[in-house]
């Protein structure tokens, strides 16, 4: 349990930094930059995103990500699990929608290339002004309001611009056999389906039956290890090298 503690307080400081970091993740901001021609902040955060997923996961979501700590705060309020399914693609299609306009502000950009990480961030600081205030509480509606209302990380199921980025680097490590942090399934024989695993998935992902299936490999997963701490059975474990096929409960290949 003293790792979620740490995580918790983790994703509660990067909320608190959040008027400090906002435009680092601001998907409008790059489409302004793109204009320009300049390789901004959120430019070089998207971009490690993508790099650090293929060894590390979606860990930036359970330990790093500001909209995680706004989200598990609605949780003494709302902790519904989510409907899932296909209403997790609208996040994709949101996420090439906007990949699309940002490809095309680079490339219809009449300026040479620079790289400005501060570009209209004053100072460093996100919010620094009225208008910026404006924006983000805004935004902190955004996030948080979703979660209140329909269970949790609504957000980062539906609607989060920088999931995508860390999906698609997991998909890839898997296309390339590279080694990556995952929750491995010991022994799905020893699982008693006691749901503890499930109900503490901050994801509210349904962790019985996908360790039936032998393997975690749900897109949604972030890694945070709240199913191993809670596991009173010891199923779960972290592992990186990724074993190709399903695990069938000794150890070998389906």
């Amino acid at each position: 349990m003293k790792r979620q503690k740490i995580r918790r307080l983790c994703i509660i400081i990067s909320l608190l930094l959040f008027p400090i970091t906002l435009y680092y993740f601001s998907p409008a901001l790059i489409i302004n930059a793109g204009l320009n021609g300049i390789i901004n902040g959120s430019f070089i955060v998207f971009v490690l995103m993508f790099l650090l997923s293929i060894p590390f996961g979606r860990l930036f979501c359970a330990y790093l990500c500001p909209a995680a700590g706004l989200q598990e705060c609605s949780f003494e309020i709302n902790e519904k699990k989510p409907k899932q399914g296909w209403k997790n693609n609208i996040k994709y299609i949101i996420w090439v929608v906007w990949l699309s306009v940002v490809i095309f502000c680079y490339l219809h950009s009449e300026k040479v290339v620079t790289i400005d990480f501060l570009f209209e961030t004053e100072n460093g600081i996100s919010v620094s002004s009225i208008q910026s205030y404006i924006i983000y509480y805004g935004i902190v509606c955004l996030i948080f309001m979703p979660s209140v209302i329909f269970g949790k990380r609504i957000f980062c199921h539906y609607f989060c611009w920088m999931a995508p980025f860390m999906v698609l680097g997991i998909k890839l490590r898997r296309l390339l056999n590279l080694p990556g942090l995952h929750i491995k399934v010991k022994e799905k024989d020893m699982c008693i389906s006691c749901g503890k695993c499930s109900k503490a998935c901050p994801m509210g992902i349904d962790v019985v039956n996908t360790i039936k299936e032998g393997q975690i490999k749900n897109p949604e997963c972030i890694q945070c290890g709240a199913c191993i701490d809670n596991c009173p059975r010891n199923v779960l474990s972290y592992e990186m090298i990724e074993r190709k096929g399903n695990n069938n409960g000794n150890g070998k290949k389906a």
